[in-house]
């Protein structure tokens, strides 16, 4: 009986040591080797889905990239967690992934509730925000007196949210869920314009003739126009393991080429933006995976 006292006495001892190695980690990933990664894939040229593709490969674009070359220096294996834009910030509250890479722009709310890496720089899908707008409406927007009453969409908690708040405080803004969604209410006539970044403009007029340029670019502040790593609050290891990942990439000059073959990728007959909901479904019918079947 004595024995089994001390064994239990033991290994109560091991689970409390192995519980506070856990808290004083710096916030660094307990995931063993998977790295967990949220991301909204409907943000061409940034996230979106190859439907020529399936499973983990379907996910593609910069940030994808980026998330792969992240998962490799670490020596883990890369598992994207697709869900809405929205979601996966909170995921990242909650624990449920490592980290997310969708597209996020610095902003001082975010600063606040997170860690947010270095910034990392793709292209110009950051410093150019214009307003896209019906192929009957080009150049129709020039100023921003001309959104004066005019319903304008953007993305919920997007940088496009805020710089119409900036810039365009006498339009009518109405917020959108995910851009696939809103490009269908753009055609719909639910708003006459919608900001977006540039790259995500340029995909969308490729792929459809109805949409154009509505005459209007946002002037950008130095600090936007890069993006950040979004990692839990506290997680100060994870944060600099990854920051040094991400001067490497800097410094060996690879963001433009990701930049560019992501932008070619967008363009061609299977790229796909698909919207998830918060759980990490697409749509019924949808040709991608949803995340419960990865």
């Amino acid at each position: 009986m004595k024995m089994k006292k001390v064994i239990a006495l033991t290994l109560a001892l091991c689970l409390m040591l192995a519980a506070l190695a856990a808290c004083g980690d710096g916030g660094k990933s307990d995931s063993g080797n998977v790295l967990k990664v949220a991301t909204s894939p409907d943000f061409a040229p940034m996230a979106f889905v190859d439907t020529s593709k399936s499973g983990q490969d379907q996910y593609v674009g910069f940030d994808m990239m980026l998330a792969k070359y992240i998962a490799e220096e670490m020596g883990k294996e890369l598992v994207i967690m697709p869900m809405s834009f929205e979601a996966c910030t909170t995921a990242v509250s909650m624990g449920t992934v490592d980290m997310a890479i969708s597209g996020f722009s610095w902003r001082e709310d975010r600063e606040e509730g997170f860690n947010l890496s270095d910034f990392y720089y793709p292209g110009d899908n950051e410093s150019d925000q214009v307003v896209i707008t019906l192929k009957e409406n080009e150049g129709k927007f020039s100023s921003p007196e001309d959104f004066n009453g005019v319903k304008v969409g953007a993305q919920t908690g997007s940088l496009q949210e805020s710089l119409c708040q900036e810039q365009l405080p006498d339009c009518e803004l109405v917020t959108i869920g995910e851009l696939g969604t809103g490009l269908l209410q753009l055609k719909n006539g639910d708003f006459e314009a919608m900001a977006v970044a540039k790259g995500q403009a340029d995909v969308f007029m490729s792929n459809d003739p109805a949409v154009a340029l509505s005459g209007f670019q946002f002037e950008v502040d130095e600090k936007y126009t890069a993006n950040v790593v979004v990692m839990k609050k506290g997680a100060d290891d994870l944060t600099q393991e990854v920051n040094g990942i991400l001067k490497k990439a800097y410094d060996s000059n690879v963001y433009g080429d990701w930049y560019e073959e992501a932008k070619e990728l967008a363009m061609s007959a299977t790229a796909n933006e698909v919207t998830y909901d918060d759980e990490g479904n697409a749509p019924a019918g949808d040709e991608s995976s949803s995340q419960e079947e990865e």
